[in-house]
């Protein structure tokens, strides 16, 4: 690949490693010059008992696409990677640093494939002697005290959400549907995707979320909001233990208890075919989204710039036709299918290189001992 050289340009290479899959991109500037998804198929990863013991491995295939793609390693100005499961940050753009990595190599708050991105970043980088960065991970937390509080000394209400795909969308229609600065407006975002999180940005920060894994509406196999009493009788019900009623909320609830199928395309057919539960629990589903918005609304106050649908089930006309009916008295409405998680990361790296706004230091900055 030859390189055309333009003044200023800067080459990032994004990695965002998965369950299955290890997606690479390569930009120069905001172009994608290079965009590569390995896919990782039944045993690959049998040998490894933990995820970063993957490093080596999935450190090669990078190297190796890079190599097939014919990028010279020297071009790079930084390398970028989705952030894993951390303790508590604020948003924005963080360093790679030794706590980083000590607390993704020991998983202090799990493990998740999302856990080798700095991990790899952080390889690359000192191969190359350049910067190693993540952008907005999972665990961005920039709730407001009165947020924190649930209602039940001892438990307090955490962050856990699509924060890099939310935050990227808002910034998307701050600039191009409201002309403005994400740090400037309010908005309401909601990531339809397997999971459903939801965010209320106030001028740049996300002071309040809807966290789906223990609230909020359903989706694809969560379970959202459940009535405490129900949940307690069946938490005491001898059927299910710890783990297997965890995994059962977590990843065998929603629309997956209900049809078996997590593809909201299935359950339309259903519907086109006459099948009346299945039209009556999508739109559950659609009522529960707007209900969330419509919460999130009264954190700012009612002042919304803006409410964007993003996500994989933004693709769907139906949900979204009913979610707008619902919230548009609120403000208007924006949708932004599916993910930029790509170009989210790219993005953040320019932000910093081109000096828009400074790279933080997770050790510095990181709140707590838990995210979640």
């Amino acid at each position: 690949m030859v390189r055309k050289w333009v003044i200023e340009m800067k080459r990032i290479l994004v990695v965002n490693p998965g369950a299955t899959s290890t997606k690479i991109a390569v930009f120069d500037d905001d172009a994608a010059v290079v965009r590569k998804t390995i896919e990782h198929h039944g045993d690959e990863f049998a040998s490894y008992t933990k995820i970063y013991e993957q490093k080596e491995y999935r450190l090669s295939l990078i190297l190796g696409v890079l190599q097939e793609e014919k990028i010279d390693l020297g071009s790079l100005d930084a390398i970028v990677a989705r952030g894993g499961l951390l303790r508590a940050i604020a948003g924005g753009t963080y360093l790679v640093d030794e706590l980083m990595l000590a607390d993704l190599k020991e998983a202090l708050f799990g493990e998740h494939a999302s856990n080798l991105g700095a991990v790899l970043a952080n390889a690359l980088g000192q191969q190359l002697g350049i910067e190693a960065y993540i952008v907005d991970p999972v665990a961005v937390d920039e709730l407001e005290a009165v947020a924190r509080v649930s209602g039940y000394p001892g438990i307090e209400r955490k962050s856990m959400s699509h924060a890099l795909n939310m935050k990227a969308m808002a910034r998307k229609a701050a600039k191009n549907c409201l002309r403005k600065k994400y740090e400037e407006v309010n908005i309401i975002t909601a990531h339809l995707g397997t999971g459903i999180t939801m965010a209320a940005h106030r001028h740049g920060r996300m002071v309040d979320i809807v966290d789906g894994r223990v609230e909020g509406p359903f989706s694809a196999d969560r379970s959202g909001d459940i009535p405490t009493d129900q949940l307690i009788k069946l938490c005491y019900s001898g059927k299910y233990s710890y783990e297997d009623l965890r995994r059962q909320l977590a990843r065998g609830s929603g629309l997956y208890a209900y049809f078996g199928t997590r593809d909201i395309r299935d359950i339309e057919k259903d519907i086109e075919a006459g099948n009346e539960d299945a039209e009556l629990v999508l739109q559950a589903l659609s009522y529960q989204i707007a209900k969330g918005i419509g919460t999130l609304s009264t954190v700012l106050s009612g002042e919304v710039d803006c409410i964007v649908l993003t996500g994989g089930m933004a693709y769907s006309k139906r949900i979204c036709h009913e979610v707008i009916n619902r919230v548009r008295f609120i403000s208007r409405v924006e949708i932004f299918p599916g993910e930029e998680e790509m170009e989210a990361l790219a993005a953040g790296a320019q932000r910093v290189l081109y000096g828009e706004e400074k790279a933080k230091n997770y050790a510095e900055k990181a709140r707590g001992v838990k995210s979640c």
